[in-house]
């Protein structure tokens, strides 16, 4: 475990609550309305993308991921590279040599519990990223960008108040979350649990300016009346408890392990040392062939943007068989995979929340249970299994609320999910390691984490 951080140390309790509440009002408060106005602009481009013709929605996704490289290959630059002191930016478009440019969460995970070496400066760079991959309508979400940005908003403040530095980024990352969401303890769940992948210390500082970031962005939410995401929310219970344990146990295996395998398959191309051209010849291909079949079997809105698309077809398409829900399902986890693969600058959070609900929805027809709570259920499964992040699914479920029996079993869910998850990885991984003693999981980031996509 990390050790306190400077400015906790030989700190008065009081001290320190005072410089962590200070520290999330005012980087959670900036970082919040930065959030909204970011993903604003995000859902105002997308609204565009969705209302063009099938060959407009399959083609442009698949554009803006190659602008995504572009931008993050050919104006950025590399550190390895020493002529680039001259050159004009330099210190705003550096990246570190053999980083994963497009993958945020690197950075969030790497700095936790040490954020006064979160790359800042990075942000513009990456900000004309997302914009290119989401804003396009790419398979892929805002819920890192909406933390990236966060933590930057208190590592920026941070260089001028070194002080409120660590609890300013802290209370940033949690309100980025928060508000984007709607929901006050996932944006603080999901910025704490995602620090203990670097095993950043659970303190007062931490938790007090992770409580005070996510309480911000949601006070932010309402008082601007915003609605940035739309979350599945369980209006009827399972009919009997035998019922909700059928349902938790099947869904929970069913979207831990399809999210799970997508986020192995990221990592995988992650620590794949193939050229940014090849990566997105390989993965535009994968991604324009998902895109198409998704656009024929479902709807082309169905093919675009994070999931909401896909989720708004499976409620109204009324008949729709299971096997149907279950290939679009498995579609949209190829997708979401393949743009990633290929360079796509995004989130994988709500993308989850979306698979998760389509493979709940695949068994609601024969388990008899209501479509909303078999999507809730496979959400919160997605996320637990898929993104690893259980306590945040946990968060989730809580938060939404919804009749006891209902919580219960998305909850149970959530349990399942979390151990199909991690099963499914690692049969993944004596699969592809079968008679080939030599293939083991080579580590992208300095802690070596499989689960930082």
């Amino acid at each position: 475990m990390r050790e306190l951080t400077e400015s906790a140390v030989g700190s008065p309790l009081p001290s320190t609550i005072a410089v962590s509440v200070l520290g999330g009002v005012l980087g959670g408060s900036i970082a919040a309305l930065l959030v909204v106005g970011f993903t604003e602009v995000l859902k105002a481009m997308l609204e565009v993308v969705s209302r063009q013709h099938t060959w407009v929605i399959v083609l442009v996704p698949l554009l803006g991921v190659a602008l995504s490289v572009l931008v993050l290959y050919r104006l950025g630059l590399s550190e390895a590279d020493n002529s680039q002191r001259s050159r004009w930016g330099a210190e705003w478009r550096s990246f570190p040599a053999g980083a994963a440019r497009s993958h945020l969460t690197d950075d969030m995970v790497a700095s936790a519990g040490v954020e006064e070496r979160f790359p800042w400066r990075l942000v513009p760079i990456r900000l004309l990223s997302i914009c290119a991959t989401v804003g396009l309508g790419g398979p892929m979400g805002t819920e890192a960008p909406a933390a990236y940005l966060g933590v930057a908003t208190g590592a920026a403040l941070g260089a001028r108040w070194h002080r409120l530095l660590r609890p300013a980024a802290v209370g940033g990352g949690a309100a980025g979350v928060a508000v984007l969401m709607g929901i006050p303890l996932v944006g603080t769940a999901y910025i704490l649990e995602l620090g203990r992948r670097h095993k950043a210390p659970l303190n007062v500082e931490r938790i007090t300016a992770a409580l005070v970031g996510g309480f911000v962005g949601w006070l932010l939410n309402i008082y601007l009346g915003v609605n940035l995401i739309r979350l599945v929310v369980p209006k009827e219970p399972p009919h009997s408890l035998y019922q909700a344990m059928i349902t938790a146990l099947l869904i929970g295996v069913l979207s831990g392990s399809i999210t799970s395998l997508s986020g192995a398959a990221i990592y995988r191309a992650k620590a794949w040392r193939a050229s940014p051209v090849v990566r997105l010849a390989l993965g535009g291909l994968a991604l324009a062939t998902a895109a198409v079949m998704i656009a024929m079997i479902a709807s082309p809105s169905a093919a675009v943007g994070p999931g909401g698309g896909a989720i708004t077809w499976v409620e109204s398409a009324t008949g729709t068989s299971a096997l149907i829900v279950l290939v679009v399902d498995v579609l949209r986890a190829v997708a979401t995979t393949a743009a990633a693969a290929a360079g796509g600058c995004g989130g994988l959070f709500v993308p989850f929340l979306a698979i998760g609900d389509l493979a709940g929805r695949v068994f609601a027809p024969s388990l008899e249970v209501p479509s909303d709570l078999a999507g809730a259920a496979g959400a919160a499964g997605g996320i637990s299994g898929g993104y690893h992040l259980p306590f945040t699914a946990v968060a989730l479920v809580l938060s939404q609320g919804g009749p006891r029996l209902a919580v219960l079993t998305c909850l149970a869910t959530v349990v399942v999910a979390g151990f199909a998850g991690t099963g499914s990885a690692k049969l993944l991984d004596r699969i592809l390691a079968f008679g080939r003693p030599e293939v083991a999981r080579a580590p992208v980031t300095e802690e070596g984490d499989p689960y930082s996509f």
